[in-house]
């Protein structure tokens, strides 16, 4: 009986734990999505709680029709979809060999890597990298320096390791090549791993605003992460001066309006695909995948 009342207590310790903690996640984002459709005479005095005041999507339409902001928007996708074809497929590519064990040098050349992930050129080498082979102010000089993560690597080539070398085998015996292997066998029964890498690529890619601020020189090639930073760290927003203070009818659409509004559109997408993401973290299709 005590064991089975500690169990209980335990459980609903448990329980309250969680939801506290997925308030506290939720809350500011729900917090900046009510900032930013609330008018901004309320904002102004701080007057927002837990329920916006003065509800109006205007901020949006105003955000929506500044060209900056849509431009800036469109290159981060542009560069994220991109980036993370790139770097899967290198990814996938750097990780195939170095899980077989016949690889001849297979334990160098993971050494050579792994060794980059600890000792770093560092910025200033990086970018003369970059400057002679004549990518600076280009899209490539975003998406080819992180073309290879090599976290994600050895955890993809962790997962190649685990698929049953019986498979390999009977490709082999049936006149099947690396290659062809790797196409028709690997990858497909690699999926949850495979979606995996490409949301952190693609996370990593949508967030990046460093490289970009080093690299491009024209802000007609700027991610949204530059002007959200432009807009948020330094406020700046004389680019944007158009739209704070704006007025449609009764509602005022202030600086902290458009600076919510900004945040959520900018975090919406990444919100939105990681649901149907997430089953691969859990989901194994080794099951079933081998016939007695």
């Amino acid at each position: 009986m005590n064991k089975i009342n500690g169990g209980n207590l335990f459980t609903i310790v448990n329980y309250i734990f969680l939801i506290l903690l997925v308030l506290a996640i939720i809350y500011p984002l729900y917090y900046m999505f009510i900032i930013s459709i609330s008018d901004g005479g309320p904002v102004m005095r701080g007057e927002i709680g837990l329920l916006p005041k003065g509800i109006n999507l205007d901020t949006y339409k105003v955000v929506l029709q500044d060209d900056s902001i849509m431009r800036s928007y469109a290159n981060t996708i542009l560069y994220t979809i991109t980036g993370t074809a790139i770097g899967v497929s290198c990814t996938a590519i750097c990780a195939y060999p170095l899980s077989r064990d016949y690889f001849f040098g297979k334990y160098l050349f993971t050494f050579m890597i792994i060794f980059t992930m600890f000792f770093d050129g560092g910025m200033i080498p990086n970018y003369l990298v970059v400057e002679k082979l004549g990518l600076v102010n280009t899209m490539w000089a975003i998406v080819l320096p992180p073309a290879i993560n090599v976290w994600f690597m050895i955890i993809m080539r962790t997962f190649f390791q685990a698929i049953p070398e019986s498979l390999h085998e009977s490709a082999y015996m049936d006149g099947a090549n690396d290659l062809t292997v790797f196409i028709k066998i690997v990858l497909p029964l690699s999926v949850p791993v495979i979606a995996t890498i490409s949301l952190f690529y693609a996370v990593m890619h949508w967030n990046s605003f460093f490289p970009a601020l080093i690299y491009l020189t024209d802000n007609v090639k700027y991610p949204v992460q530059i002007i959200l930073r432009n807009i948020v760290v330094m406020g700046d927003m004389s680019q944007h001066a158009n739209i704070a203070g704006s007025t449609s009818s009764d509602f005022l659409v202030t600086a902290a309006n458009i600076r919510y509004a900004v945040i959520f559109i900018t975090i919406l997408p990444i919100i939105t695909v990681y649901p149907f993401i997430q089953r691969y973290f859990v989901k194994g299709i080794m099951v079933g995948s081998l016939k007695g």
